[in-house]
């Protein structure tokens, strides 16, 4: 297998390594992101075909704006942890 070598913020590298563990490479952690996006894919997918009509008439304005203000929260204690992380580890 070949290597690329890529440029990534320190932000990123600092939370890609505090999900890393000693036995796994960046590659295998980024590549659980995938994994996990392609079942999340797979599920979104069977629940639209299962629920589509009794959903398609929500209204999900409010919805999508609490979703976008959890998906900040948790980037920002993504990032704490990761800075957290980082320092528990240089000590």
């Amino acid at each position: 297998m070949g290597s690329v070598n890529i440029s990534i913020k320190d932000e990123v590298y600092s939370f890609l390594k505090s999900l890393k563990t000693r036995d796994e490479s960046f590659s295998d952690v980024i590549w659980k992101f995938k994994e996990k996006k392609a079942f999340n894919g797979k599920m979104l997918v069977e629940f639209r075909h299962k629920y589509g009509e009794i959903i398609k008439n929500i209204d999900t304005k409010d919805m999508e704006e609490r979703m976008k203000e959890f998906r900040e929260e948790v980037e920002e204690r993504f990032e704490e942890t990761a800075k957290y992380m980082e320092e528990s580890r240089k000590k």
